[in-house]
């Protein structure tokens, strides 16, 4: 073919769709750029749903799973199923860690942090903030109400509860708080190792809260698995919706502020 031959003409419908400023394009071309850090984070997102709905299909079930009988009964002792195992301050222990989880004290942590971010000047931040916890909360109450999971009546429960059981409460809202604001609190900080710290100390926090709520009889397993799978797909997904406002300069970057004498 004859180099000078003119190409046909690309309809510009074809033209539109292929450029750079179509929103399509856009989140192709973000993605691309981040690759590995957006599939995995999609990934796991993808897997966190799947686990929750065969969690959801455990916990439908008329009877409780053998898992949940097994896990929650080896947290009593033999003889007494109204004592968990360890001594009395083992316990106290154990309701100190679910208070991590509860509402008043994810509640101080949030207005903490809005604070916080108020005084740094990223107001728009605070939306993630809002959306990790309150979002979390109302997605919780809609789970608890239509799954409406009986509270395990196996042995005598160690804190007062007033909702369903499925999922937890607890280690949703601890997951979706604590890994949101560790995955923010990260981006101010440049050194690898300090950054993995951050997110193993909310790993550990939200893993404490939900473990301590079986050990206390008020949930099944099955219950605190659901509430981590669900909480953690949900702080994914306030990062990857932090990640793409940022993109489009919808938000302020949480790197850390230049200094430039401000109060």
């Amino acid at each position: 073919m004859d180099k000078n031959t003119q190409q046909p003409d690309i309809p510009k419908k074809i033209l539109g769709v292929i450029s750079r400023n179509n929103p399509v394009i856009k989140v192709m071309l973000w993605v691309g750029n981040r690759e590995l850090p957006i599939l995995i984070a999609l990934f796991a997102i993808m897997a966190l749903l799947w686990g929750f709905a065969v969690l959801t299909q455990m916990a439908l079930e008329d009877h409780p799973h053998e898992l949940d009988r097994t896990l929650l009964l080896s947290m009593r002792t033999a003889t007494d199923l109204s004592d968990p195992i360890g001594p009395g301050w083992v316990e106290e222990i154990g309701r100190d860690f679910t208070a991590l989880g509860g509402n008043a004290v994810l509640i101080l942590l949030t207005m903490a942090v809005i604070g916080y971010l108020l005084l740094d000047r990223k107001p728009r931040v605070v939306l993630v903030v809002l959306i990790a916890t309150l979002g979390a909360l109302t997605v919780n109450n809609l789970l608890k109400k239509t799954i409406d999971r009986d509270r395990p009546d196996l042995v005598p429960h160690g804190s007062i509860i007033y909702t369903a059981s499925f999922p937890s409460g607890h280690s949703m809202l601890a997951a979706s708080t604590y890994l949101t604001l560790g995955a923010l609190l990260t981006q101010l900080q440049r050194r690898k190792v300090i950054k993995a710290y951050i997110l193993m100390v909310c790993i550990t926090i939200t893993l404490l809260v939900g473990v301590s709520r079986v050990y206390l009889g008020v949930h099944w397993p099955t219950d605190v698995l659901a509430g981590w799978a669900a909480g953690a797909g949900w702080a994914l997904g306030c990062w990857l919706l932090a990640r793409w406002l940022q993109l489009h300069h919808k938000i302020e970057s949480t790197s850390s502020s230049e200094t430039d004498g401000r109060l």
